[in-house]
């Protein structure tokens, strides 16, 4: 670890700073954070920050006692290539126990992932993959360097202004100004 380098915190903490810029996708909030850093920008000082989160969930396919089957076979052939392997390096008999391994382990996954999807009883017949993605991402970044991330950002676009100036607070009467 170099020396001057603030480590993260582990602790999880709010992110701090001013939002300079706001994107819609991930992809453009990281294309933003890349310019930055092509303009030599210290990009340590920001953090894409993903608001109004929403867990997606996307379904592949539908599941049958044949693909069930066939997943099964295939991750347990996956495991007894892995006991296999391990009994040739570690075994002192010259038999080949590599293929029977695999074709042991492919028996168990096949039989095993059978048994659970038919006492699952239908509750569950598809396969899917979920994710959380958010509706926008702001980039914040540190109230010294929010001005020139602004100004280096104009060019990508999606840059937030800061905080309006006050407005005073219009009154009932005729504004009268004191005398001199």
């Amino acid at each position: 670890m170099a020396l001057g380098r603030a480590r993260p915190s582990r602790i999880p903490t709010l992110p701090q700073g001013e939002t300079v810029a706001q994107y819609d996708t991930y992809l453009a909030a990281q294309q933003a954070v890349d310019h930055l850093a092509d303009k030599e920008f210290p990009v340590q000082n920001v953090t894409i920050v993903g608001t109004d989160l929403q867990m997606v969930e996307r379904v592949l396919s539908r599941l049958s006692y044949s693909r069930v089957a066939i997943g099964g076979a295939l991750s347990g052939a996956w495991f007894g290539l892995f006991v296999g392997l391990l009994f040739s390096l570690l075994g002192d008999s010259g038999e080949p126990l590599l293929f029977p391994a695999i074709f042991i382990g492919a028996g168990f996954g096949m039989l095993f992932s059978v048994i659970s999807y038919s006492l699952s009883r239908g509750r569950r017949d598809f396969t899917s993959v979920s994710q959380i993605v958010a509706s926008h991402y702001a980039l914040l970044c540190s109230i010294e360097l929010a001005h020139r991330a602004r100004m280096l950002l104009d060019d990508v676009g999606g840059v937030v202004r800061g905080a309006p100036a006050p407005t005073p607070a219009p009154s009932d009467g005729p504004s009268v100004s004191p005398a001199p």
